[in-house]
């Protein structure tokens, strides 16, 4: 339920896109963004920091995007939280006591499995060196292709890649904890 309800905002933009343009598009997602945090809100009291950092980002860039109407700002928004997901990959690394791909990874893994901090560290590197190179790619992609490439890009490759990502990291580290 709670992944269906994350993939709204951007349904709905897909749709307004489609029908209307990245305009109206930018003001669907400007709409359902913070909705579905007061939604996480309501439900849990609480908005997780993702949500937050995206809701900020949508409505800082997206209201740029229409003030200004160039569609540029928006196309950041995709790198900009990209490129703090890997500042914050990164930088766990040295606060807390365990790095963030360990935090988010750890409990979907087999009871008993124990890796060492050097194979969490080399993971949670990857993690940022992906999220880094992904930015890029949008920022790329932003100004290189087409607004309905950068459009398909944003919403169908970035989502593929990362389950691609999480899906070899899954089998990576369960073939190490063997």
């Amino acid at each position: 339920m709670r992944a269906l309800l994350n993939l709204l905002p951007l349904v709905g933009f897909l749709l307004a896109y489609r029908l209307a343009g990245i305009y109206a598009a930018t003001a669907v997602l400007m709409i359902a963004m913070p909705l579905l945090a007061l939604l996480d809100y309501l439900r849990e009291r609480r908005v997780s920091a993702m949500h937050g950092v995206t809701t900020v980002l949508v409505l800082l860039l997206g209201g740029a995007t229409l003030v200004l109407h160039d569609p540029r700002f928006l196309k950041l928004k995709g790198t900009v939280l990209l490129w703090l997901l890997a500042a914050a990959f990164l930088g766990s690394q040295w606060l807390g006591k365990t790095p963030l791909a360990q935090r988010m990874l750890e409990p979907a893994l087999p009871p008993g499995t124990n890796l060492s901090r050097t194979r969490w560290v080399r993971v949670n590197l990857l993690w940022a060196a992906i999220y880094f190179l992904l930015g890029a790619l949008n920022l790329y992609v932003a100004h290189a292709a087409s607004e309905q490439a950068w459009v398909h890009f944003k919403f169908i490759g970035l989502p593929i890649a990362l389950a691609a990502l999480v899906m070899a990291q899954a089998l990576w580290l369960h073939r190490g904890s063997e």
